[in-house]
């Protein structure tokens, strides 16, 4: 607790790596969830550990910061969480993610129907904090959440369901970007990822999915000496 989830890197990479060693061993096959913070960067590092195809290895990231984004949304709509459609995508940090607030709906109507461009911020940025949020109330880091959306992704996968989640994928020229994992749409099945879904972006979402890049980039190169 009190730990930003960049500065976890030092910690956390020793333990991703020998976990995802140990675990390629005994099931070479697998499929790999990574949830350990910062998460864009350990999925990059579990990529990297296993050299497994890139659709074997997925970050939770993005399925849990839609879900508190689709919290906040039904909040401001004063709506059921179910009448609420949302995606946040980018990195899984504070300054990383990007709400798509401009595509979020209420039964197919856009929320700026509903709400002010204020309220709308409002939301976004209370998406952003909500990770710090939980913890600074719990005094811990935030569990629940996390497993309830690793929990949907694994039976997803284990249903062979098709379904559309936002998760950290490497990305090989999708959106622009490549040789990072970060949070972008994908259809998950029986595979793992099945296939990254390319959305029409407005030019502001574009600028700060380029900017969280960017961001997660800039973490990756503290994993030389991991990866050396």
């Amino acid at each position: 607790p009190g730990m930003t989830r960049e500065e976890l890197i030092g910690i956390n990479a020793g333990i991703v790596k020998e976990v995802c060693t140990n675990l390629l061993a005994h099931s070479p096959n697998t499929i790999i969830i990574v949830v350990s913070n910062p998460m864009d960067t350990m999925a990059f590092l579990a990529h990297k550990v296993t050299g497994l195809p890139k659709n074997k290895v997925i970050g939770m990231g993005g399925a849990l910061d839609s879900a508190r984004f689709k919290f906040r949304l039904a909040e401001a709509l004063g709506c059921p969480q179910s009448d609420v459609d949302g995606m946040v995508i980018g990195g899984h940090s504070d300054k990383g993610m990007v709400p798509l607030i401009e595509k979020a709906a209420r039964n197919s109507v856009k929320v700026s129907e509903f709400l002010s461009a204020e309220r709308m911020q409002e939301v976004v940025e209370a998406t952003k904090v909500g990770g710090a949020t939980l913890t600074g109330l719990l005094g811990t880091s935030a569990w629940y959440a996390p497993g309830a959306a690793v929990s949907a992704m694994v039976q997803a996968i284990a249903q062979d369901a098709q379904k559309i989640f936002p998760c950290s994928a490497l990305l090989d020229g999708e959106y622009g970007i490549s040789g990072i994992s970060i949070g972008v749409p994908c259809v998950l099945g029986k595979n793992g990822i099945e296939r990254i879904v390319e959305v029409s972006l407005s030019d502001a979402e574009k600028t700060k999915l380029t900017e969280s890049a960017e961001g997660v980039k800039k973490t990756n190169s503290l994993l030389d000496g991991v990866l050396a």
